[in-house]
């Protein structure tokens, strides 16, 4: 049985990160991304990222399909960056071939001057 230190080892080996800045690069060059807040509901109404989606993580694979194509950019979020890293593996296993997870979550994004509401 593998220990979630492996699980995360071995996720985040096999997909991408992008910081908060380079999130805020990319919408400042008007690069389409869609924002995915995998976050649970009461932490969604607590600060959120405007235009943000919400698919909680324990939804996700029974969600996001009605909520976003997989052929967009993908760009998933939580608090500190753990859980979407594990989501991210599993969108790219579902088939989203342009899927990251923002590193540090909405923590780092709100430290690197991104709006929140």
């Amino acid at each position: 049985m593998k220990t979630y230190p492996e699980l995360m080892a071995e996720a985040k080996g096999r997909t991408r990160e992008v910081t908060p800045r380079q999130v805020l690069d990319m919408q400042a060059r008007g690069e389409p991304v869609v924002l995915v807040d995998i976050r649970e509901i009461q932490e969604v109404n607590a600060a959120k990222i405007p235009g943000s989606v919400h698919v909680p993580r324990s939804h996700l694979e029974s969600r996001i399909e009605a909520q976003v194509a997989r052929d967009a950019n993908v760009v998933l979020y939580c608090s500190s960056g753990s859980r979407s890293v594990l989501s991210t593996d599993t969108l790219q296993t579902m088939g989203y071939s342009t899927v990251a997870s923002m590193a540090g979550g909405i923590r780092a994004w709100a430290d690197a001057g991104g709006e929140v509401e």
